[in-house]
């Protein structure tokens, strides 16, 4: 679609047909706000000793889902721990990134498959801060049920599932908290810079904060940056192809409307799907880019996940530069769109916008083992599982997870976890959700611990022992592994 004159970028919108993972429509705009680049030429950083901050026996570079997993992970598993992380908080794209909708965790049944680490966390939550069906919901066909759930982002083809909003401030004190509780050293406002690899093995990061360029030598890394920068500078390989026009690789920063009544607006959207339409069509004709809401867990704030927008890069500056402008642009446009138009927003105003970019796709780990789509219809544990996913439709079994996802090809000294394992480009997009990041984190750690605790590389960790340590964990696996299994080579 075309903007009216002197509206704004001129947009490209992409629809989302029903195979999607996650139904949605993605925007491309050919207007930038921000002129070229202007610099030059080459400066050569003169050599200087690095000062050592701290060893451990485990470093995981990055606090969202998958490294608070991790540390956790790693930390009961009887490692020292170093968790690095660039914002003042853990979470990362569940509280700093505003993604409070937290995706499925049970399967067709209603059985919680995504367990461990997440069910715990979850269950500290006090009752103010989450929103969800009960347990006894889970895997109802009720259409009732179904109904009402369905608006609220927890029913799924007509199943109710385990799939809560939550309050983002208590999700950073619950995370912090479980990690300090086990002792782990948490190490906020410090971005990694670059990894320290001796003889194709990782030792440590390297990494910049308040006080200047420092490093932390360790045993093993768990790359859990989101974007595999770790690994990628290391020299592992990587891949970053994606199917174009799907929701996963898109990015956005979202934000949350305070004062609203998001059961008015539910009301509307279900009770009056003409009107809905016609107000849809309205703001894209107004906006440009446009996001109806989600529930949060609160009635009274409503969360946009978006407009999500293609063909920017997360790992370019000037694209990443380029979305923040947009989204808080966003922000505002859509909170004076739906307090004029909509139900249940008459008094809405601009409450958060997340401080972390929104973002769903980057690299891929190239690894020993893969998750890929053939596999969805098979429902056969794989010899390395560490984890079961939930399917995306009814049509397809759990998913099992293998720990050759997590390990480089060549690379030895780091495992890597969340959104960047390795899975073909469809696989990753339910991949990259919350759930399976905190499922893939505590296996990386578990997995950290016992290499460390074997004199290992990760590589070659005992697949029966680090199933049994994930199994102390709380962690669900199937039963028919093969107790001799081993990663695959």
């Amino acid at each position: 679609m075309s903007e009216q004159p002197g509206r704004g970028p001129q947009i490209r919108e992409v629809r989302q047909s029903e195979d999607r993972f996650l139904a949605s429509d993605v925007f491309e705009a050919r207007q930038r706000a921000l002129p070229p680049r202007t610099g030059t030429g080459t400066w050569r950083e003169p050599a200087r000793d690095v000062p050592v901050y701290q060893d451990c026996d485990v470093l995981v570079v990055g606090g969202g889902p998958s490294g608070t997993a991790a540390a956790l992970a790693a930390a009961r598993a009887g490692a020292d721990v170093v968790l690095l992380e660039r914002y003042n908080h853990l979470g990362g794209l569940s509280t700093g990134g505003l993604v409070i909708w937290i995706d499925r965790m049970t399967d067709w049944q209603g059985r919680r498959v995504i367990r461990g680490f997440a069910e715990e966390l979850l269950d500290r939550f006090p009752k103010e801060g989450v929103a969800g069906p009960a347990p006894e919901d889970w895997g109802s066909r009720d259409p009732a049920k179904a109904g009402y759930w369905g608006q609220r982002t927890a029913a799924f083809h007509g199943v109710v599932q385990w799939s809560p909003t939550i309050d983002p401030e208590r999700l950073k004190l619950l995370s912090q908290e479980m990690l300090l509780e086990a002792g782990v050293r948490i190490v906020f406002h410090s971005w990694a810079a670059m990894p320290i690899v001796e003889d194709g093995q990782v030792r440590g990061v390297v990494f910049e904060s308040k006080e200047g360029r420092r490093a932390v030598m360790s045993k093993v890394v768990v790359d859990t940056t989101g974007d595999g920068d770790i690994f990628a500078r290391a020299g592992a390989g990587f891949d970053t192809d994606i199917e174009e026009g799907d929701v996963h690789h898109s990015a956005n920063t979202s934000f949350m409307l305070g004062g609203v009544d998001m059961n008015a607006w539910l009301d509307f959207r279900r009770g009056q799907p003409e009107q809905f339409q016609q107000l849809t069509a309205l703001g894209r004709e107004r906006c440009g880019f446009f996001q109806t809401p989600y529930v949060s867990w609160r009635n009274d704030i409503g969360l946009f996940l978006g407009p999500r927008q293609s063909g920017l890069s997360a790992l370019d500056v000037d694209d990443i530069t380029e979305l923040e402008i947009r989204s808080h642009r966003f922000m505002q446009t859509h909170c004076d769109f739906f307090r004029e138009h909509a139900p249940g927003f008459q008094n809405a105003y601009m409450l958060q916008s997340g401080s972390q970019l929104g973002v769903r796709h980057t690299r891929r780990l190239a690894g020993v083992g893969r998750i890929e789509r053939s596999q969805w219809g098979e429902g056969v544990p794989l010899p390395d599982e560490i984890g079961v996913s939930p399917s995306i439709s009814l049509k397809y079994p759990v998913v099992s997870v293998p720990y050759g996802a997590l390990v480089p090809r060549s690379l030895d000294g780091l495992v890597a976890a969340g959104r960047h394992v390795s899975c073909d480009a469809n696989s990753h997009g339910f991949m990259r959700e919350i759930p399976q990041c905190w499922l893939t984190g505590q296996a990386a750690g578990a997995a950290a611990a016992v290499a460390v605790s074997s004199g290992v590389q990760p590589r070659a960790v005992d697949i029966a022992l680090l199933r049994a340590t994930l199994r102390k964990q709380g962690v669900f696996l199937q039963e028919t592994v093969p107790a001799d299994a081993r990663v695959p080579a």
